[in-house]
């Protein structure tokens, strides 16, 4: 049955849903987020238009000065990235007036959790997606090492030096680094005896939050990382390798559509994200 032109707007019905239920859902989806806090955030929230231009400044070079002489002026080469505004994602569910009264509370706190999981995975996926299309190295795991082409093995602590190397070279900051492992690779990196022993950098275990920080590099695990079969991708990158611009956060709408006698809930979000700097990051294959 056609909704018709006379359907309740969000304007004229009061919502059935009380404002827990937005403040849970934000909550679920910031917990969730795993890659988004990695890089570098703008923020348009309120603002209009489908693009933001970041200013590329290229890096200058210094001269000596001679005595008496002017001083050497460097050429303004600015460049820009467009990112556009173009990933807009939501989560719906239908909540019928039985279900309402029949069902246990611990129905509410399922869809928060789900809607706010549902769009972080949204957000973190596409954030990788992009670092895979988008940085410029992509080694793999080989005996000893890293090279440009083989047959993946396990992850090893030569190939990760040698890909921190690639940033070094790069002139990549050092600080703000890190390196998204999926769960598989979180193990094989746990029988790497550098990792775990207690001799290691501070003496002790490396043990917090994110599972550990190695040669000034913090490790995060997340189960978006995707591969061939029997492989897995993980990613080392700088902060400023990837960009992602939110011009709408989180919202969380209802409308009580009388003709279903039913809750319509709906969570959703809008943003936009590229490569920044293609060189701050390296795409590692591993075999898992």
């Amino acid at each position: 049955m056609a909704l018709g032109s006379n359907h309740v707007t969000n304007t004229t019905a009061a919502t059935f849903i009380p404002e827990i239920w937005s403040d849970e859902i934000i909550a679920s989806y910031e917990k969730a987020l795993v890659v988004k806090p990695l890089v570098r955030a703008m923020s348009m929230v309120g603002k209009k238009g489908d693009t933001v231009r970041i200013p590329k400044p290229d890096r200058g070079d210094a001269s000596v000065k001679t005595p008496e002489a002017q001083v050497t002026l460097i050429a303004n080469t600015t460049g820009e990235l467009v990112v556009t505004i173009d990933q807009h994602f939501e989560y719906s569910r239908m909540i019928e007036d039985l279900t309402d009264v029949q069902a246990l509370s611990s129905l509410r706190r399922f869809y928060t959790e789900d809607a706010g999981y549902a769009l972080a995975t949204n957000v973190d996926s596409a954030l990788i997606a992009e670092a895979n299309a988008g940085f410029t190295a992509k080694k793999t795991f080989v005996s000893g090492g890293i090279a440009d082409t083989g047959t993946a093995e396990a992850f090893n602590d030569a190939g990760f030096r040698a890909a921190i190397a690639i940033l070094d070279e790069n002139n990549v900051p050092g600080d703000s680094r890190v390196l998204v492992v999926s769960p598989s690779v979180k193990a094989d990196m746990l029988g790497v005896s550098n990792y775990v022993s207690t001799d290691f950098v501070t003496g002790k275990p490396v043990t917090n939050g994110h599972f550990g920080s190695i040669y000034g590099v913090d490790i995060v695990v997340s189960t978006n990382l995707t591969g061939s079969a029997g492989e897995s991708n993980c990613i080392l990158m700088h902060k400023d390798a990837l960009v992602f611009a939110e011009q709408l956060g989180v919202r969380t709408q209802t409308q009580y559509k009388q003709e279903f006698l039913a809750d319509l809930l709906t969570a959703d979000t809008l943003y936009g994200l590229e490569t920044y700097r293609p060189e701050n990051g390296v795409i590692l294959t591993a075999a898992v």
